[in-house]
């Protein structure tokens, strides 16, 4: 009996022991390592679902929104939940071969087994609709609510506003810090890569309970836990999204640039290179082929031929030429050098001029484009100075602005021809730039500017795209740093002497035919060079009205023939569109436009 109940004490004694060492190792994990197993039970019943926030939108000068947001479907694909015998069905229901989808969840398996992985974007919503049905008999399947852009005006500005696409891997291990995850869209061109950090917005987070199968059950505490995303910034541009849109609907067929600028301010009212692509195609999903076709056209749709094509001026270079020449003393505003028809090198070679003008001076040297006179400028001028006055307008470098890919042109000097030709050279080498042409280049970018700083009197601005940024939620707005305005430092007078040159081509020169009716303008025609037995480039620069200027422009139209046959008169439409909200119901103007648009339809790329 005795030995009975010592029996009994000992289990009791054994029980008492394994119970209370339990209860210390519960306390233990209760109130000691709650946090680290309470995080892996954490991610084994709860996933964690990116919120993708609102891009920014765009609107143009005046408020008119030209891109902003639209919901798409994205089916993911999680690797560890999902089972291969489901590839067949995923495909009909997604109307894709089975090999894309086998290629997909490759893809996601490489990236993570445990995370959900972007698979299938731009989900029509009739086969969404058809999968979410079944979404539980496809463990592993889910969907993602995403945005992709939407383009809401006549307007292109392709190479203005750029585009978004999936993150690559190397700008995925670049900007990893910065929060992107695999399947994140960023800014690939223009300003939605110049701004992208603020347009992008924040990410929110939303928790849900998941099953043994991955499939979601519910919001894990009740949502309480989520966290809301943030929108980007919305961006107001300088563009006039309608004079964006004549400006692209005259260059119909055609190959070349237009860049117009506010002559008070650099804010670039349009910007023009064309061919482009209509937005809406590099929105889309596009496969590796399609997106190689595209961006290796030979048309290069994707290159920004106002900021990136250089060529020779022409004599839309003589006004400048003529405000260095009084400046530096080489000419007085009266003087004449006579033309003969040609300026003479020597060993009876000659440069040959346009017509022959006798004694001429700088007016009238502008008005009917002497090459004569510029030949004899540039011979008595040094190529130093010539590159000096160039960089004091800008040319030879880069704008330290928010256009994106840009080259700086070429402006020699002593040490330029120094290399390029070794065994030698005269100045003769160096006269043709007098008239624009030779070892020279510049952008439509340039020679708007340029104009722009003649419309002022000296005034450099520098062209910008965006007015401010405005956060939609804080009602917060931040403004661009724009590097301050420069005075290029030739006399005022001078500055009068050629714009009333200028305006003298537009009343009684080669621009009385393309003349904006009741306005009055100045400008310059042009004739660059091209390479081959194409013909040549026509350019043409001015600015509106003459006095107190509101709008400069540069166009260039590729092999458009001599002077500002076609140039001009898109100059003086798109000016004549800004300045009066419309195209003059003349006559004359409505001959001019209908010939400008049958001119250029006529002509293939």
């Amino acid at each position: 009996m005795e030995e009975n109940r010592i029996r009994v004490r000992v289990i009791i004694v054994s029980i008492l022991l394994v119970l209370t060492t339990l209860g210390f190792r519960l306390a233990h994990l209760q109130l000691l390592e709650s946090s680290a197993y309470s995080g892996e039970a954490r991610s084994m019943a709860v996933r964690e679902k990116r919120v993708t926030p609102a891009r920014g939108a765009i609107y143009d000068r005046n408020g008119v929104l030209m891109v902003d947001n639209e919901f798409t479907y994205t089916i993911t694909i999680t690797p560890r939940y999902f089972d291969e015998k489901n590839i067949p069905i995923l495909a009909q229901l997604l109307e894709v071969p089975d090999s894309l989808v086998s290629q997909k969840l490759q893809e996601a398996r490489e990236w993570s087994s445990f995370q959900p992985s972007r698979s299938f974007r731009e989900v029509p919503f009739r086969t969404f609709s058809r999968i979410q049905e079944t979404f539980y008999t496809l463990p592993g399947v889910s969907y993602e609510e995403e945005q992709k852009r939407r383009y809401l005006t006549d307007a292109h500005a392709t190479h203005i506003l750029g585009y978004t696409r999936e993150i690559s891997a190397t700008e995925l291990s670049r900007n990893a810090e910065e929060g992107y995850k695999q399947g994140d869209l960023i800014g690939k061109t223009g300003l939605e890569k110049s701004y992208e950090e603020n347009m992008r917005g924040a990410y929110g987070s939303e928790l849900r309970m998941v099953n043994v199968h991955g499939m979601e059950v519910g919001k894990y505490q009740e949502g309480g836990a989520d966290i809301p995303p943030s929108s980007g910034f919305n961006l107001q541009l300088t563009i006039d999204s309608d004079l964006q849109a004549l400006g692209e609907s005259l260059f119909v067929n055609k190959r070349g640039a237009a860049v117009a600028l506010d002559p008070n301010n650099g804010e670039i009212l349009a910007m023009l290179s064309i061919p482009d692509l209509d937005p809406e195609i590099l929105a889309k999903s596009l496969t590796a082929r399609e997106w190689y076709e595209l961006t290796s056209s030979e048309a290069s749709h994707m290159f920004n031929r106002a900021t990136m094509s250089m060529m020779p001026p022409g004599s839309t270079w003589k006004p400048f030429m003529s405000l260095m020449a009084l400046q530096e003393g080489i000419i007085t505003p009266n003087q004449t050098i006579y033309c003969g028809g040609g300026h003479p090198l020597g060993r009876g070679r000659r440069f040959r001029c346009l017509g022959v003008h006798g004694n001429i001076n700088v007016r009238n040297a502008i008005l009917h484009s002497c090459n004569t006179f510029y030949f004899e400028v540039m011979r008595r001028i040094d190529v130093n100075t010539f590159n000096r006055y160039a960089k004091m307008f800008g040319f030879g470098d880069r704008i330290a602005s928010d256009l994106g890919e840009q080259l700086p042109g070429l402006i020699p000097d002593s040490t330029y021809y120094n290399r390029t030709y070794p065994r030698g050279w005269t100045v003769g080498y160096s006269m043709n730039l007098g008239i624009g042409q030779g070892d020279m280049g510049v952008t439509a970018m340039q020679l708007a500017r340029y104009v722009a700083a003649i419309a002022s009197n000296g005034k450099l601005h520098t062209p910008h795209l965006v007015r401010n940024l405005h956060h939609p939620e804080s009602d917060s707005t931040i403004y661009p740093e724009i590097p301050p305005s420069q005075q290029v430092p030739i006399d005022s007078s001078y500055f009068s002497i050629v714009k009333t040159s200028m305006r003298n081509l537009m009343q009684i020169g080669g621009g009385r035919y393309f003349q904006i009716p009741d306005v009055s303008s100045a400008g310059k025609t042009g004739t660059a060079q091209a390479p081959g037995d194409r013909d040549d480039h026509s350019l043409f620069v001015m600015f509106a009205p003459r006095e107190n200027p509101q709008i400069a422009l540069a166009v260039i139209v590729e092999n458009g023939g001599f002077g500002g046959t076609q140039a001009g008169p898109i100059a003086t439409m798109m000016a004549e569109q800004y300045l009066t909200g419309k195209i003059s119901d003349s006559p004359n103007r409505q001959w001019l436009f209908n010939r400008i648009l049958n001119e250029l339809e006529s002509q293939p790329l």
